[in-house]
């Protein structure tokens, strides 16, 4: 049992030892210097990690339609940039909820981490701390929310929240007890999705030991030392710690996925009872309808994610790039408005921007690079994308990013307007 708990579930403070908190390269620039763009990642990870553990993070839902969209979507955009401007005071800082970051992206929540890279939730939060960028914390992670708002206290918390109000409430109160400023509610996962790709790839909630695991481990050594043993040894067998104001199961216990019931219950009145409850900033992650967005404000939602989950829930769910225009346009500046799904490059990024869009998440390349690399390889993918939109923004011929729109781009399957 993990020293944070006591016998009957709750949870107490827990002083965690220093090998959560290594120093960052020094300069992570010329750290992994094979390792060129964000995609490059993903062939590190594949080997490091056993096979059902790669397949979770790259796998998306049924068919991977979705999956599909996200990516395409940005290719179907172009850039208009203008030249001799002088871009040498060129700038990539970005305003968002009230806050002041150095670059216009964070981190996605991405759940049990802590599976993937060793304390991968730390080591996530710690270098988009260091970098100053925001990251959030996944609501199904394996890694108690108070520590990790210790750790990196700009970090923001994404609950998956079901439709029980005492639980609700006994949750949102925790997470502010924590010390998080930012609270997002995922909203797009009323029940769980047909993530038949996961089960193809061996991965399952609860894991089962079976010999086909007992061989990836074999087979894949420096997680097994690395990741695996190394948690149970220094904090024993994972659980999901955040579900609700208590422990939740650990991941091996087949009465895990109790923890993740009655969301279908949720509805708007659940989301003006949080917004009541909570004081500080309030995202809602998941949407892709403007009326959606429109409702969601109107519950009090200081920001909105433009998501369709990465392509993990509802195959098919239109692209968040081209639902973007219609939700900017909706809000007319009521909200902040973010995006995430499919952004690999800097130039993904400036697209976004362009199309209306305050900020960007990105999820599956950073937890590519941390476990692949740990804290390093998440510092070297924070300075390759900060790289690229410096890069880009010179090349687009701005030195702010509040100067950009849709005039920098065009389409290719539209025709070009005059201008």
């Amino acid at each position: 049992m993990d020293k944070g708990a006591v016998a009957d579930g709750t949870m107490q403070p827990v002083s965690r030892p220093r090998e959560t908190r290594k120093a960052s390269p020094s300069n992570p620039v010329k750290d992994l210097p094979d390792v060129l763009c964000l995609g490059d990642f993903e062939a590190h990870a594949r080997r490091r990690l056993p096979r059902p553990l790669f397949g979770y993070i790259a796998g998306a839902s049924e068919t991977n339609a979705s999956l599909a969209h996200n990516s395409g979507s940005y290719r179907h955009y172009g850039f208009r940039p203008r030249v001799l401007t002088d871009v040498s005071r060129r700038s990539q800082r970005r305003s968002l909820l009230g806050r002041d970051y150095a670059a216009p992206f964070g981190i996605s929540p991405m759940g049990i981490s802590a599976l993937m890279a060793y304390r991968g939730d730390l080591v996530l939060a710690q270098a988009a701390e260091a970098a100053q960028i925001p990251m959030i914390m996944s609501g199904s992670s394996l890694i108690r929310l108070e520590e990790v708002a210790a750790a990196a206290p700009s970090s923001w918390f994404q609950a998956y929240l079901p439709g029980e109000p005492d639980r609700i409430d006994a949750l949102v109160d925790r997470v502010a007890a924590a010390g998080f400023g930012t609270l997002v509610l995922t909203v797009d996962t009323a029940t769980l999705a047909n993530r038949e790709n996961n089960i193809r790839a061996g991965f399952s909630t609860p894991l089962r030991p079976s010999l086909r695991l007992a061989w990836e481990g074999v087979s894949h050594p420096v997680w097994t030392v690395g990741t695996f043993l190394r948690t149970l040894v220094h904090h024993g067998v994972p659980h999901f710690e955040n579900s609700y104001a208590t422990r939740g199961a650990p991941i091996v216990a087949r009465s895990v996925m109790r923890d993740f019931g009655k969301r279908d219950h949720l509805n708007w009145e659940h989301l003006a009872r949080i917004r009541a409850r909570w004081s500080g900033k309030l995202v809602v992650k998941g949407i892709i309808r403007a009326d959606d967005a429109r409702a969601a404000v109107d519950c009090g939602a200081d920001g909105i994610v433009v998501s369709n989950h990465g392509g993990r829930q509802l195959d098919g769910t239109m692209a968040p790039l081209d639902a973007l225009p219609s939700v900017v346009e909706a809000l007319d500046g009521r909200a902040a408005i973010m995006i995430d799904g499919g952004i690999t490059r800097g130039t993904d990024v400036l697209k976004a921007l362009a199309l209306g869009a305050d900020f960007v998440f990105v999820g599956r390349p950073f937890l590519y690079a941390a476990s692949a690399f740990g804290r390093r390889g998440v510092n070297r993918a924070i300075a390759l994308l900060k790289e690229e939109i410096h890069r880009d923004m010179a090349l687009l011929g701005i030195n702010s990013l509040s100067e950009l729109d849709d005039s920098f781009l065009w389409r290719s399957d539209r025709p070009l307007s005059p201008g």
